[in-house]
């Protein structure tokens, strides 16, 4: 697995006063569904689920997958639907965990300028457009699974995507106070951002790509050394 699994308990916030980290460092954290002794039975169980849920959620959207709905749909007790995920949040960013492993190894080792290769600032502006395309394809299923205001910004997934910001910052602006400014730069990415900005404002996707790209290009210039 690339990440942390989003089963796994609650994590303390990234590390933010750390020395500079290379990104295999961020991959170091177990997750349930890695565990050897999982069994067969349980993993199949949990697939069910799933599926259960994929339909839902593809007959209903978002809002019509609730623990009792895919207990009903999957045949099974609810008991065992809240066992395996926890709660609804749990199932719903289950539901996430391809396409997050996906962009986890895009940014990893997939071909630049997402991935290894390019300089830090041209990363930093290619992550920032992933990452606003994928919300606008998963947008709905991402504001269900927004976790609580206590685990938002620490829950494993988030924590990735903020180490990679802090990351390519330290390596463009190294004088800079990079803890606040990866913050400051993922608040632009949040899906609720994403949905303000889309649904209530009526921004075009095209505007908000370029105002990222504008965002870093000033923060990093405005922070850069003379």
């Amino acid at each position: 697995m690339l990440y942390a699994g989003f089963m796994s308990a609650p994590l303390p916030p990234f590390p933010l006063s750390q020395e500079p980290v290379d990104e295999p460092e961020l991959l170091q954290l177990s997750s349930r569904e890695d565990e050897p002794c999982l069994r067969a039975d349980a993993a199949r169980n949990r697939a069910r689920l799933l599926e259960a849920a994929g339909r839902l959620v593809a007959e209903h959207g978002a809002a019509g997958v609730t623990m009792e709905a895919v207990a009903a749909a999957a045949r099974v007790g609810k008991g065992t639907v809240f066992r395996r995920f926890g709660d609804r949040t749990g199932l719903l960013t289950a539901l996430l965990d391809h396409s997050e492993k996906n962009f986890q190894s895009a940014v990893i080792t997939g071909p630049a300028p997402l991935g290894p290769g390019a300089p830090p600032l041209e990363r930093l502006r290619e992550f920032g457009l992933a990452l606003l395309r994928r919300s606008a394809d998963e947008l709905e299923l991402q504001l269900a699974a927004e976790p609580d205001p206590q685990r938002r910004y620490s829950n494993a997934p988030r924590r990735f995507l903020r180490g990679h910001v802090l990351i390519l910052l330290r390596r463009i602006v190294p004088d800079a106070d990079c803890e606040l400014l990866a913050l400051t730069l993922m608040a632009y990415l949040d899906p609720p951002m994403v949905h303000y900005r889309s649904k209530v404002c009526g921004m075009s996707q095209e505007r908000v790509e370029a105002g990222w790209l504008d965002l870093v290009d000033r923060v990093t210039r405005s922070v850069s050394p003379c």
